[in-house]
């Protein structure tokens, strides 16, 4: 468990006083020492939860070390979100890409889609295409639950970069995603000439190579990969949108490395249950938001 003040430590029992009185939580930190918490105050000891392995290493009691570590999160986080604003200042006030017009392939594209668009969908594609004409980086949360037609807006996104010369890069969380939009991507532009590629660890070797190079002489059109992506071995001829699906399972810092190598490109995200952070941005004005209700 956690103390608020004292750290981590270890809940051994619950302790009365003898005199029919109050309840005492029996915490052991390092070196046996015992604190021993009023149930009254249970509201400063909550369950640890830790990322990785083994059980975490106990705190000394007086010692303050867990003050100043929390102070050290705490001046962390602060940082993170400073540059977190401070890469959403440097992408609204730089020049982007004005994405050409949209010509007779577009609409085809687009008139290609096998069902009827819903008023949503509709007014999404109007909200990508006034983003994507403006000379300033696209940053919109795409919102929608499963089968209401995210992949099918990011399609014509992706059509019309790829249209204007531009490449596109799909990030997913898992590989089974990948592999899942690979098959996607590849049947809806079947019928024109777009070079489209996995880049996951389920990938082999040799196709991996032949991607990293197809990407840095713009060979490749689009590239659907996992974290992968993220590797610093990862070079494009031309970027020009970014399209992260389930953004909610990649964490704050992921998405962000990916904003800073690419200030002036494109980023839509795709998520059917965004986490509160990148809601809150959208509703604070920060980020554009469309919702597929």
């Amino acid at each position: 468990m956690v103390h608020a003040v004292h750290g981590v430590g270890c809940f051994r029992s619950l302790d009365s006083d003898g005199k029919g009185g109050q309840d005492f939580l029996l915490l052991e930190f390092r070196d046996e020492a015992i604190l021993r918490v009023p149930a009254s105050r249970v509201d400063l000891v909550e369950r640890y939860v830790g990322a990785g392995g083994g059980p975490p290493s106990l705190d000394r009691l007086g010692s303050g070390s867990f003050l100043r570590r929390r102070q050290k999160v705490a001046d962390a986080v602060e940082d993170m979100a400073a540059d977190m604003l401070d890469i959403q200042a440097t992408r609204t006030s730089l020049p982007g890409f004005a994405f050409p017009e949209q010509g007779e392939d577009q609409r085809n594209f687009e008139a290609s889609f096998p069902w009827e668009d819903t008023p949503d969908q509709a007014q999404g594609t109007r909200e990508l295409h006034d983003d994507l004409s403006l000379p300033k980086a696209m940053d919109r949360l795409l919102c929608g639950d499963v089968g209401y037609g995210k992949t099918e807006l990011a399609a014509r996104a992706a059509f019309r970069a790829i249209h204007a010369g531009k490449q596109v890069a799909i990030l997913v969380p898992t590989t089974v995603l990948a592999e899942q939009h690979f098959q996607s991507f590849c049947q809806r532009f079947a019928d024109w000439p777009v070079e489209i590629t996995p880049l996951s660890r389920l990938v082999r070797p040799a196709d991996r190579r032949e991607t990293l190079v197809g990407l840095a002489n713009g060979r490749v059109d689009i590239v659907i990969g996992t974290h992968r992506l993220l590797s610093k071995d990862v070079c494009f001829d031309n970027l020009g949108l970014v399209i992260i699906d389930e953004e909610q399972r990649f964490g704050v810092k992921h998405k962000e490395l990916l904003k800073k190598k690419r200030a002036q490109v494109d980023v839509l995200t795709l998520s059917a249950t965004p986490v509160p952070r990148t809601l809150h941005m959208a509703l604070a004005g920060i980020r554009d938001i469309t919702t597929l209700s």
